[in-house]
């Protein structure tokens, strides 16, 4: 006699359907948890929620939360669901200034995180890193991002845009020229940019696309169903991953910029050579905060110190490098602002005998509103994600968010909303006048995040971009070819916003004043 009945197989399917019931119950048992308090919500799927497109690989995290946005039409906020986990998305900008501002203290921390223990690369880095170490740690490593040690950094910046000059040079693009696909010689360019401005390597991946610094750079962004579900665990469920131990890195990528780091450093100290980069600060942290009791849960030492240096090149690399294709991009499907800009920027090296300096980079206007645009249709980092430390009661609302409520808003869906910038699809720099940036709010516009936890390297990414448009454009024209897209398809598989299949474009030598 079996257990339960006269059959086994009977008991077997018996235990088997309650297990099955018992799992359904306890995934769903919060699926009514936005319907209750009044809030809209997407109607969730069992096990999965409302993110079975993430997990799939057929839309990207941000693109979900644009879409998720779009579906709240007309509503300030709108609920969904990661598994069994209820989020909140923002879709006021008025409220989003709330939480990313004025009521900071609510919200200091990412919802995102990795693991403490096994991931201190993922934990301890300044992106996900959690208060009250976050709130000791942001402000040592500000001084070099600051507009002065930019400026001293600029010469080394110079150098490898000499580099890309010389590399065009010799592709030999007179006459019709030739296609190239854009998005990886600008990831060449801000690798070797990052590299030594912030290492003092010498990386020469403009040269040698196939440098191990580069090679591996690349395979940061690589993914395949493994990697995928492990970014959206540690993006949407944290609660996941105690048990499940998400890496924000492969093992592979951590080890090899582990040792090229450590050497640097080592090298560093050895040798008491000052450089004034990325590398000095954080000898400077090691030395004098590595035992600092406020910042709690880290020590800057080991991996907890080349989580920074590895971060600043993720975050560094790939966000600017976007940027610059998907300008070229745009500006090769749109003639006139590219002669605009061409114009702009020729006027300006006029006055300078053909020197490009720091201050012409930085206040050329057209060039600042052809990148602001870019970074409307195409923010690097398209959503941003918080959570509550504490019970929040919503301004002008009886609703009351309750501690450990993942936020997000989606800055693709605000940069998209029709009611703050009219026909979205269209690319027109002339949205960023003065006159009409004065006309939308004010955190309607957010490629940088916002408040005390947006973007550190602000003035640097958008150094960089800049300085690799004025040195393609001055001396080449970008054409659509047989392989450009009219309608960019993004990457679903990009944790920031890039091209699938890159961006190819025609480029040709201007051998003209009248070109």
């Amino acid at each position: 006699m079996a257990l339960l009945t006269l059959y086994w197989s009977l008991d077997g399917i018996l235990i088997l359907s309650t297990l099955m019931v018992a799992a359904y119950l306890y995934m769903t048992r919060k699926f009514n948890y936005w319907s209750k308090r009044g809030i809209t919500q997407l109607a969730p799927t069992p096990f999965v929620g409302n993110i079975m497109d993430c997990l799939l690989s057929r839309k990207s995290a941000s693109e979900f939360l644009k879409d998720v946005y779009d579906n709240g039409k007309g509503l300030p906020l709108m609920g969904f669901y990661a598994f069994d986990n209820p989020h909140l998305l923002i879709r006021d900008p008025e409220l989003a200034k709330h939480v990313l501002v004025k009521d900071f203290d609510y919200f200091p921390d990412r919802y995102a995180t990795a693991d403490e223990k096994d991931d201190r690369i993922g934990y301890a880095n300044m992106i996900l890193m959690r208060n009250p170490g976050w709130k000791s740690f942001r402000p040592k490593m500000t001084p070099i991002f600051t507009p002065g040690k930019q400026k001293i950094m600029f010469d080394l910046i110079l150098a490898v845009a000499d580099d890309l000059g010389m590399y065009l040079d010799s592709l030999h693009l007179e006459g019709d020229g030739k296609v190239i696909e854009f998005k990886d010689i600008c990831g060449n360019f801000i690798t070797d940019m990052i590299g030594s401005t912030a290492f003092g390597l010498k990386v020469g991946a403009i040269k040698n696309p196939k440098t191990p610094f580069r090679e591996y750079g690349r395979k940061i962004f690589h993914s395949n169903f493994y990697r995928n579900i492990e970014s959206h665990i540690i993006s949407f469920s944290p609660q996941l991953v105690k048990c499940l131990k998400p890496k924000l890195l492969s093992k592979n990528v951590t080890n090899f910029f582990e040792s090229v780091f450590w050497d640097v450093i080592e090298q560093r100290v050895d040798s008491g050579q000052k450089k004034n980069d990325l590398v000095d600060v954080l000898i400077e942290i090691r030395k004098t905060y590595k035992n600092d009791e406020h910042l709690k849960d880290y020590k800057f030492d080991g991996d907890d110190l080349v989580a920074q240096a590895i971060m600043f090149l993720i975050a560094g690399t790939e966000t600017s490098s976007t940027a610059i294709s998907f300008t070229l991009h745009e500006l090769a499907m749109n003639p006139d602002i590219q002669k605009t800009l061409r114009a702009e920027i020729r006027d300006a090296l006029a006055k300078t005998d053909g020197k490009i300096t720091y201050d012409m980079i930085m206040t050329l206007p057209y060039l600042d509103m052809v990148i602001s645009e870019t970074l409307r249709k195409y923010p690097s980092a398209a959503h941003l994600d918080r959570v509550t430390v504490a019970d929040y009661k919503v301004p002008n609302s009886d609703l009351v968010i309750e501690k450990g409520t993942g936020i997000f808003i989606s800055i693709m869906g605000l940069h998209y909303d029709p009611r703050y910038f009219p026909n979205p699809e269209k690319y027109d720099p002339l949205r960023f006048t003065e006159e009409a940036k004065s006309t939308r709010p004010s955190f309607a516009y957010l490629p940088f995040g916002g408040g005390p936890r947006g973007c550190i390297g602000m003035r640097l990414g958008l150094m960089q971009s800049k300085l690799g448009i004025v040195q393609i454009l001055k001396d080449y024209e970008v054409s659509p070819c047989e392989k450009t897209k009219t309608s960019v398809v993004l990457d679903p598989k990009g944790v920031i916003t890039k091209a699938l299949g890159g961006v190819h474009l025609n480029i040709r030598k201007i051998t003209t004043a009248a070109d």
